[in-house]
C-alpha cells in the first residue's frame, strides 16, 4: 500500500501531528517524493478543485468505459514534465492488493488522476489513513472511494478464521483483526452468500472509518469539501457497483 515517504528527518508520526503542521510541511516544500503545488500554481485554481460530485461522475463514467471496453486514448507523456513538480489528482481510491484490481483501468484515468492507496482487504490502518490525509489536507482531494472486489481472498480467508477459529501464521493475523469488523456484521445477517455480504460489509465499515477520522477528514466531510464513498469491483465484468454505507 501506498505510505507517506520519510525525508528530511520527518517521520509519519510528524506528519500525524494535524492539518495545519501537514500543510505547513507542504507549503515548506519538505515532503519529498509526493509532489506539491508550486507557489505560484497554488494561487491559482486547483485543477481538481471540483465539487465531490463531479469527481464521482467522473470515476462513474471512466468505469463504463471501462467496462464497455471503450477508454480514451491515453498519451501517458502528455503532461510528464508539468507532474513532476506537482499533482492534482481528483479521486483517492483505497483498494485491495489483489493483482486483478488495478484502479487507474478500472476507472480509465491517466497519471495524476487518482490517488491509490492499496493493501490486502482494502481497510484503514493508520499508515493508509495519514496517506489520505495528505490527500486531503495537502492535495485537496474532493473524493475518496473504498474499493472492494468481487472474490476477495482477504476476506475469504477471514471469515474461515471467524469462523473455525484458525490461527494464521506470521503477520497475517493482523490482517485478519482488522477485517473482523465487517465480516462479523455480515455473519450477524445469515445471507444466503456470505462472501459477498462480507465484502460489501468491509467497504460499508472503512467508509464510515474514514468519514469519522478526526481531525482532517470528519472536517472536511462535514465542510462539505469531501465525500466518502464505497464500491465493489467485479472482477467478471470489470463494473464498479455503488455501496451505501
Amino acid at each position: 500500500m501506498c505510505e507517506l515517504c520519510t525525508t528530511n528527518g520527518l517521520s509519519r508520526r510528524h506528519l500525524l501531528g494535524g492539518g495545519m503542521a501537514v500543510a505547513g510541511l507542504a507549503a515548506a516544500g519538505l515532503l519529498g517524493g509526493l509532489a506539491t503545488p508550486t507557489a505560484a500554481l497554488a494561487q491559482a485554481a486547483r485543477p481538481n478543485d471540483i465539487p465531490p460530485a463531479e469527481a464521482l461522475k467522473r470515476l462513474k463514467d471512466g468505469n463504463a468505459r471501462y467496462a464497455a471496453n471503450k477508454p480514451r486514448q491515453h498519451d501517458f507523456s502528455a503532461g510528464r514534465a508539468a507532474r513532476a513538480s506537482a499533482q492534482y489528482p481528483f479521486a483517492a481510491i483505497l483498494s485491495c492488493a489483489d493483482s486483478r484490481v488495478a484502479p487507474e483501468l478500472a476507472f480509465d484515468q491517466g497519471p495524476g488522476e487518482l490517488f491509490v492507496c492499496r493493501v490486502a482487504g482494502n481497510f484503514v490502518n493508520e499508515d493508509g489513513l495519514a496517506s489520505l490525509e495528505y490527500g486531503v489536507q495537502v492535495l485537496g482531494l474532493p473524493l475518496i472511494m473504498v474499493l472492494g472486489h468481487t472474490n476477495c481472498g482477504a476476506i475469504d480467508a477471514t471469515i474461515k478464521v471467524v469462523k473455525d477459529n484458525i490461527t494464521l501464521p506470521g503477520h497475517l493475523p493482523g490482517l485478519v483483526n482488522a477485517l473482523k469488523p465487517g465480516i462479523e456484521a455480515a455473519i450477524a445477517k445469515q445471507p444466503k452468500d456470505l462472501l459477498a455480504t462480507a465484502i460489501e460489509e468491509n467497504v460499508r465499515f472503512n467508509v464510515r472509518r474514514l468519514r469519522d477520522a478526526s481531525p482532517i477528514l470528519s472536517k472536511a466531510v462535514a465542510d462539505k469539501k469531501l465525500q466518502v464513498v464505497g464500491g465493489v469491483y467485479d472482477i467478471g465484468t470489470g463494473k464498479v457497483t455503488a455501496i451505501e454505507a
